[in-house]
């Protein structure tokens, strides 16, 4: 019958699950006959030489011998009867028997199963099982035969049989498998080829010499390490440093005024005659000689341009400052202009400059004001007055308002204690005020940091600083950041890093004016003309330092022409 069998039959498999064939299992019919023993080899009879018909294994082999697979036909499965199924469906055409009724389940071992019929399996080739095979396998099967599988098929003509009883073969005796030949033993010295080389006796010890007493003179005497000719050598000498840095100390915490260098010096037999002559023949005629020009200026003092000044106007009658802003135009004629000028009275035009007209420059402001000294600040209101005609405190107070205002005035009067000596008691009393006014309140005194800031020396807010950070556990710095804002806290911010750093203060500056699209011009000028003198050495090698680039460098990449050779002139290569 098909399946599912038709009329909506029982389904498969039977539940009662496949009976063996009387006999026991497997079926008599189309497998050996039962049998006292195992089943005999392939290709021999069973005991009497009786073959069953359509036998088990199937003809060929399993799977068919010499016709791999697909199989010849004859092998398994059964040709016309394969899978898929033939016309008729699987199982075969002859169908399964009719499912007992109720729940009984499989029959016992060599019960018959009524209307079932085997199949008829091919012969394998060479046996002949139609003669039947006396004997029975005994009830529940073959002793040592798995109940729950079948026979597994033979070798070549059928597959291998079992294992005997004892398992698989063991491994060979000797520990394993075959071992690999020998090797002759490595030589002593693994640096060394060929064979091992015969033993040697080795000489008879020497009795030792007596060891001298006390510590021997040579160190090496009774070492087996070798002596070296640098064993002897004298320790190597520390460089000396180069002389513009002989005596630099950078670093905020080593720095001090008056610990500083500039990057132009007074030029050694100087003349002032011939400079004056030099500058004539430079702007005499047709064009102007502005190489001539930058090499002179930035190779003489600030002092030294004010005697070529003078002595120019009592050899040809004429002003030399207005001869030359006849003859030079744009950033290089600022440059220029701001070389013969007293460095007090450039910083008294730069603070007349920032406040004159709409407008005032608060950076302008800071950056002179809160980096001078006392004395360069009392010179600056003295000559504001004279050149302007005006007082630098009171244009202070009308352009500019608060708290900014306050700390600027502050600044005008020219009164800081400048006294290096530092009172430390003094120190820890001040960050504690400090503190209270700021850190631990609500709100800010700026008052009091205006008071503490504006009248302590630079070694005594240094000290204050150090202080500071122990008792708030913050940097001063961070303090103005977060109690202040605006000009006020630019303000502070510019006292605290000339406190500690001044070339640092000016170095990022310079950084300031080159960085990002554009340059500012009259900044960069108004720093490298100031500092040229006083502490541009220090500045570039905080500025390498902090920007890993040099100041040099840095000019020529943002500026051009003889504006950028008298600014790297002034400068200097590093």
């Amino acid at each position: 019958m098909s399946y599912p069998p038709p009329g909506g039959g029982y389904g498969y498999p039977p539940a009662s699950g496949y009976p063996p064939a009387p006999g026991g299992y497997p079926p008599a019919y189309g497998g050996p006959p039962p049998s006292s023993g195992p089943p005999p080899p392939p290709g021999q009879a069973f005991a009497g030489g009786a073959m069953a018909p359509g036998g088990y294994p199937p003809a060929g082999g399993y799977p068919p011998a010499g016709g791999g697979y697909p199989p010849a036909p004859g092998g398994y499965p059964p040709a016309g009867g394969g899978y898929p199924p033939a016309p008729g469906g699987y199982p075969p055409s002859t169908g399964y028997p009719s499912y007992p009724t109720g729940n009984a389940g499989p029959p016992p071992p060599g019960a018959a199963v009524p209307g079932f019929t085997a199949p008829a399996m091919p012969q394998p080739p060479g046996q002949d099982y139609s003669g039947g095979m006396p004997g029975q396998y005994p009830q529940g099967g073959q002793p040592g035969y798995q109940q729950g599988g079948y026979q597994q098929p033979p070798a070549p003509g059928g597959y291998p049989q079992a294992p005997s009883a004892g398992g698989y073969p063991q491994a060979p005796a000797g520990g394993g498998y075959q071992q690999p030949p020998a090797q002759p033993p490595a030589p002593s010295n693994i640096y060394s080829g060929g064979s091992q080389p015969p033993p040697q006796q080795p000489p008879p010890q020497q009795p030792a010499a007596p060891k001298p007493q006390g510590p021997p003179e040579d160190p090496f005497a009774g070492s087996e390490l070798p002596r070296t000719p640098t064993d002897d050598a004298p320790p190597p000498q520390p460089v000396p440093p180069t002389h513009e840095l002989s005596q630099m100390s950078i670093g905020g915490s080593n720095w001090a005024p008056g610990q500083t260098h500039g990057t132009v010096v007074a030029a050694p037999d100087f003349d002032a005659e011939e400079d004056a002559k030099i500058l004539r023949k430079a702007m005499k005629g047709m064009g102007t000689d502005e190489q001539a020009i930058l090499e002179l200026l930035a190779s003489r003092s600030n002092a030294q341009r004010q005697k070529i000044k003078l002595q120019f106007k009592t050899m040809y009658g004429k002003d030399l400052i207005k001869d030359m802003k006849s003859e030079l135009s744009g950033d290089f004629k600022e440059s220029v202009m701001a070389l013969f000028v007293p460095t007090t009275e450039y910083d008294a035009w730069c603070l007349n400059n920032a406040m004159e007209g709409l407008g005032t420059n608060e950076d302008v402001l800071i950056e002179i004001l809160c980096t001078r000294t006392n004395e360069e600040i009392a010179e600056i209101v003295k000559v504001y007055r004279e050149k302007f005609h005006r007082d630098l405190e009171k244009d202070v107070v009308g352009d500019t308002s608060g708290h900014f205002k306050r700390l600027l005035v502050s600044m005008t009067t020219a009164n800081r204690d400048e006294n290096q000596e530092v009172d430390y008691e003094k120190a820890k009393k001040e960050a504690q005020e400090l503190y209270k006014a700021g850190e631990k309140k609500w709100g800010t005194d700026e008052s009091e940091f205006n008071r503490i800031l504006a009248c302590r020396s630079f070694p005594q807010l240094k000290a204050t600083f150090d202080e500071y950070i122990k008792v708030s556990q913050r940097d001063i710095i961070g303090t103005i950041d977060r109690e202040f804002s605006g000009h006020v806290r630019d303000g502070m911010k510019a006292i605290v890093m000339c406190v500690r750093n001044r070339p640092e203060f000016f170095a990022d500056k310079i950084h300031k004016c080159v960085k990002g699209l554009g340059t500012d011009d009259h900044t960069l000028i108004r720093v490298i003309v100031t500092r040229s003198e006083y502490d541009m050495v220090e500045i570039k090698q905080v500025f390498l330092n902090k920007y890993r680039k040099t100041v040099w460098q840095a000019i020529k990449s943002d500026t051009s022409g003889d504006y950028k050779r008298i600014l790297q002139a002034l400068v200097k290569k590093n």
